[in-house]
């Protein structure tokens, strides 16, 4: 009888201990399951503000408080409705003789040296007619490209602000266009914005493959040139990973010709 006792009291020890192994790998798994959620929540918290941050930025409190984005045009036309305060004169672009095929050249006269863009009527023709516009009224003359990204997954010079805070506008604002399946490789030009539909003047250039949602407008691509944004992305920026590029990009002049 004593042995029988013994033996059922080790059996006993023996479930004791294995249960409380049981229980300890099952806290191992859930800290472990606690830590690789945390990571991936930052992760997705990092890309999503690249991605706000590609905005231009706006001390407009009603785009700040999520005001409704200007109307889209209707298929087939351009409308520029006012936006924010102008910060250099500028007209509204016309809307009479908006080109829908015809390809421009762009050549930005630069601090750094020459960079040249194919830009696409037929892709995004309200955007195209815009920036003509803008070069053709000096807009972009004596402008900064005022900010640098590069991180994982976005490298872009961003320019077109006259004041070169990242808030500058041209008086008006206009709808998105060509963005069914838009990517940004290496190239790309495309329009900033502070959200849907309120494109301005703020344009940036991608110096390397970028992963961004299909909100910001492409409207043509560098074809001479990313030399010089290499160059402006290799002096890094301030502060370091996002910010005023450290070797100066100054834009002097715009020349828009067909292509």
């Amino acid at each position: 009888m004593a042995s029988s006792r013994r033996e059922k009291e080790l059996a006993r020890q023996r479930a004791a201990r294995q249960a409380a192994r049981r229980a300890e790998a099952l806290a191992r798994r859930k800290r472990r399951n606690a830590v690789v959620a945390s990571a991936v929540a930052v992760v997705l918290v990092v890309v999503a503000a690249v991605w706000i941050g590609l905005a231009s930025r706006s001390d407009d409190p009603a785009a700040a408080a999520g005001a409704a984005p200007a109307p889209s045009a209707a298929p087939g036309t351009c409308a520029y409705p006012p936006g924010r305060p102008a910060s250099k004169p500028a007209p509204v672009p016309s809307t009479q003789d908006v080109e829908r095929q015809q390809p421009f050249t762009a050549t930005l006269t630069t601090s750094q040296g020459t960079v040249v863009l194919a830009l696409d009527s037929a892709a995004a023709p309200c955007t195209v007619n815009s920036f003509r516009s803008l070069a053709g009224a000096q807009f972009f003359d004596d402008t900064p490209c005022h900010r640098l990204t590069a991180s994982p997954q976005l490298k872009v010079v961003q320019c077109g602000d006259p004041s070169g805070t990242g808030s500058g506008s041209p008086g008006y604002e206009f709808a998105d266009e060509n963005l069914a399946g838009a990517t940004y490789p290496r190239g790309t030009v495309a329009m900033a914005n502070s959200g849907p539909g309120t494109n301005g003047s703020q344009f940036f250039l991608v110096y390397a493959d970028s992963q961004l949602p299909p909100s910001y407008t492409p409207f043509g691509t560098v074809t001479a040139g990313l030399d010089v944004l290499e160059k402006v992305a290799a002096g890094g920026s301030t502060p370091p990973g996002d910010g005023k590029p450290v070797l100066p990009l100054q834009i002097t002049g715009v020349q828009v010709a067909p292509a």
